[in-house]
């Protein structure tokens, strides 16, 4: 419907609006320059259909329909144009200044206007003090932002009754301004400083690991929330150079704990958290190497960046030249091994070395068949992903304890080794944990008893 080719015409409306209220639908045919009559004349040019007619006006609009005087819609499609072609500057601006909550709340319940203008009207809307479903305002308006963004609510009827479906649309979205928004309302900014207890507590921990949260989000949980979500934003990928300098002032030392984790983590302040025994250790499991960090740590931290995926052959060949059991090791289940240093390794013929390797899941398959000779390797061969299917199925004939649970473990395991091991009470709850199990039973959709 083009709302330009009723402009300064007569419709005749019988009902009521569905979207709006009989104000807010006066005042935008009024912007529209629409004039409305309850009576048909011969002025007008477009009849239409509401909500809550009366029998006399059904029984008008029938006879008025037969004789074929206008053409006629219905509500919805007129409630629709309407919504489209809103003025989204002016009617916020006119909120704005009228503080008019009632209208605000009709908006917000109006199902026809857009996303991007129903999350700027929430920004505007106050709780006055209360939490979501504090009072009944608050509870209709969480209940109309949930039912909007939540997907397949029809599976969930009453979803939107609960601050779980705010969590629910967390989880489910992609959209950073709905993000964004949620983080900005008032019931969730009382909780930053809010304990596990607290319903809205969740909320703020799935917007702190949440992937598309954006940065000005970040930063604001960052000033404004409690330690324990300033630790899941030290240890994203995504927490930048300024995030982690306004991590590390805030001199909280579980937050520099999960900052030295950060493989990410800014060489500028690895360099002052280095002053840390157990911060340095953990940046040279974590960091992403370089010479200068790797000289940095390599006198007090070898065993530790042993293990650091981001090791090159070049440190990797220093490390194995220290000819030190423990470091080499480590280093042996080190998942980027170079086949040069693997070769060196073997050449070692040290049993902790070989039980180390052959659990490493970047050995190739030939070299793990062979080691099936050796029944010292059959632990470390029964919780390697790359071991051979066939390997791991004679594996499952062991009565050792230890290898099984391996098995139970080991996502490479076959579904039908599994399905035996779940019957074994000591290896039920590893089985239904293993994600190759759960993807079958998923697939298949059988379930299991808990």
């Amino acid at each position: 419907m083009n709302l330009k080719e009723l402009e300064n015409k007569t419709i005749l409306m019988f009902g009521k609006s569905r979207a709006f209220s009989d104000d807010e639908f006066m005042l935008q045919m009024k912007l529209h320059n629409i004039h409305v009559v309850k009576e048909y004349s011969d002025e007008v040019v477009l009849i239409v259909d509401g909500r809550m007619m009366t029998p006399y006006e059904d029984n008008e609009s029938v006879k008025l329909y037969e004789q074929k005087k206008a053409e006629f819609v219905d509500i919805d499609t007129l409630d629709r144009a309407l919504s489209n072609f809103l003025d989204e500057d002016t009617l916020l601006m006119s909120l704005k200044l009228s503080h008019d909550k009632d209208r605000l709340k009709g908006y917000l319940q109006n199902g026809m206007v857009s996303d991007a203008l129903f999350l700027k009207l929430m920004k505007m809307y106050t709780w006055d003090g209360d939490d979501f479903f504090g009072n009944d305002d608050n509870r209709d308006i969480s209940a109309a932002f949930i039912s909007r963004f939540y997907k397949n609510i029809e599976r969930n009827h009453n979803v939107q009754y609960s601050s779980r479906g705010f969590l629910h649309l967390i989880i489910q979205t992609t959209d950073e301004g709905l993000i964004e928004t949620v983080s900005l309302l008032e019931p969730l900014q009382k909780s930053f400083q809010a304990d596990a207890e607290d319903s809205n507590y969740r909320i703020i921990t799935a917007i702190a690991t949440h992937y598309r949260t954006p940065k000005r989000v970040l930063k604001m949980l960052i000033k404004n929330s409690n330690s324990y979500v300033r630790t899941l934003i030290a240890m994203r990928e995504d927490c930048d150079e300024s995030m982690q300098i306004q991590l590390f002032e805030t001199d909280d030392e579980e937050v520099l704990r999960a900052l030295s984790y950060n493989e990410k983590l800014n060489i500028n302040l690895a360099l002052k958290l280095m002053k840390n025994k157990e911060y340095a250790k953990n940046i040279a499991k974590y960091i992403n190497l370089d010479n200068r960090v790797f000289d940095m740590l390599y006198e007090s931290s070898s065993l530790e960046l042993a293990i650091n995926n981001s090791i090159r052959y070049d440190m990797q060949k220093k490390l194995i030249d220290t000819n030190n059991i423990d470091i080499m090791t480590a280093l042996a289940t080190n998942k980027y091994l170079h086949k040069d240093i693997f070769y060196e390794l073997v050449a070692k013929k040290d049993e902790n070395i070989n039980i180390a390797i052959y659990r490493n899941p970047s050995v190739q398959k030939t070299t793990l068949a062979k080691a099936y000779k050796n029944k010292k390797y059959y632990t470390s061969l029964a919780s390697n992903e790359n071991t051979p299917e066939d390997i791991l199925q004679k594996l499952s004939q062991s009565e050792d304890t230890v290898i099984l649970l391996g098995l139970a473990k080991n996502p490479s395991t076959p579904i039908d080794v599994l399905y035996q091991l779940q019957l074994d009470s000591r290896f039920e709850r590893s089985v239904k944990e293993n994600p190759t199990f759960g993807r079958h039973i998923q697939t298949e959709n059988i379930g299991w008893q808990e």
